[in-house]
């Protein structure tokens, strides 16, 4: 180990040693720096409302991301209007189509760009995208609930964009590639490449430099984590499409559709927990993980067939336990690809491991939904 820590120093490190432990100022610069750096990645994560939002602050790059972003933003503003406007089912259906656009394209975009900043940031990330589910469903609730009606709702909504301009232009900084500042020796030595070694001249790549032999190269050291990540969500967006409505209690005054209210609310509370997680304890090997959220469909399951759990407050903490299980694997996935990755393949490599969710969510949806009608029928 000390080895591989070995290898990961380059030479100007004891320069930049020297260089840091004279002033104090810009340690204090550098914490400031990381403290915007971070509430930006957490802001802009967190503007998946209700429909999604645009990620606009990524114009740091100046670079071939731009467009990425723009038609983000674009598909953001248009699911808005769409919705909000919308006479038919299949108008609306064009704008949730436009927000799953904006929130793919806007996520796999921004934790791409986590690549060229200190690897904390990547907990603030899936901070927001935690909280993202919780805002959305909050947000709309509260300004429903407030006497808007969902039109104006979501037109209201159409200033996120704006808000997004200014957390750029006040708080994310231009990445500083050549500095991984932000983290500590332990996790530097930890860094160990899924490919080849570092030399001192490796810099974060961008994707489009890499041949496709280094493409296959980093993808197949990456299903090690990426497998797991898609049978998490596999598993638990089975359990979300296929089985939330028919785990009905009657034996509670809460209504049918307020047992299924209860369900996703305490799904996302779990969810944005465990993805703030990071920073109090981490998971290296996350299939564990997968083989718990399996476990907890198999329960699930069996309970839609037999009925045995006597209360909904039971149902209750085992949703909550799987919100928690799915953020824990999301976060700790894209941690252990940022240490686990070189400078040169790191960019590619947390765009690649973002089919996971997309992956496992598709073939939730191919199995869940059958069986799901399939159940309804039963006697």
């Amino acid at each position: 180990m000390g080895s591989s820590a070995g290898s990961w120093r380059r030479p100007e490190d004891s320069e930049r040693e020297e260089t840091d432990s004279e002033p104090q100022a810009p340690r204090l610069d550098s914490l400031s720096v990381l403290w915007k750096n971070a509430v930006g990645f957490w802001w802009n994560q967190a503007q998946h409302l209700c429909p999604t939002t645009a990620h606009l602050d990524l114009t740091a790059t100046r670079s071939p991301q731009l467009p990425r972003v723009l038609v983000s933003g674009a598909c953001s503003a248009g699911s808005f209007v769409l919705v909000a406007f919308s006479q038919s089912v299949g108008l609306s259906l064009c704008g949730v189509v436009l927000a799953s656009i904006s929130s793919g394209l806007g996520e796999v975009t921004f934790l791409s760009l986590t690549a060229f900043y200190p690897s904390s940031v990547i907990s603030w990330w899936s901070s927001g995208t935690g909280g993202a589910g919780l805002l959305g469903s909050l947000s709309y609730l509260g300004l429903t609930q407030a006497g808007l009606s969902p039109q104006h709702t979501l037109l209201s909504m159409l200033g996120i964009p704006v808000l997004l301009l200014a957390s750029y232009f006040l708080l994310l900084t231009s990445p500083e590639p050549l500095d991984p500042g932000g983290e500590d020796e332990a996790e530097t030595a930890a860094r160990q490449p899924l490919i080849g070694a570092e030399t001192p001249e490796s810099r974060p790549g961008a994707s489009w430099d890499l041949s496709l032999q280094e493409r296959w190269t980093v993808f197949k050291g990456l299903l090690r984590y990426i497998i797991p990540l898609v049978l998490v969500y596999f598993a638990e967006y089975f359990i979300n499409q296929g089985l939330f409505e028919l785990l009905f209690f009657r034996n509670t005054s809460l209504s049918h559709a307020q047992q299924y209210r209860w369900y996703q609310m305490l799904y996302q509370a779990g969810v944005f927990v465990s993805r703030s997680s990071l920073q109090c304890f981490r998971i290296r090997f996350t299939w564990v993980l997968a083989l718990l959220q399996c476990l907890n469909l198999a329960f699930l399951l069996a309970d839609v067939c037999l009925s045995f759990l006597p209360s909904i407050y039971l149902v209750f903490i085992i949703i909550l336990y799987e919100g928690l299980l799915g953020g824990a694997a999301y976060v700790n996935t894209f941690h252990n690809i940022a240490l686990e990755t070189s400078d040169k393949h790191r960019e590619f490599a947390m765009e690649a491991a973002c089919i996971s969710d997309t992956l496992g969510i598709s073939l939730s949806g191919v199995l869940a939904l059958p069986l799901h009608d399939f159940l309804c029928h039963l006697p």
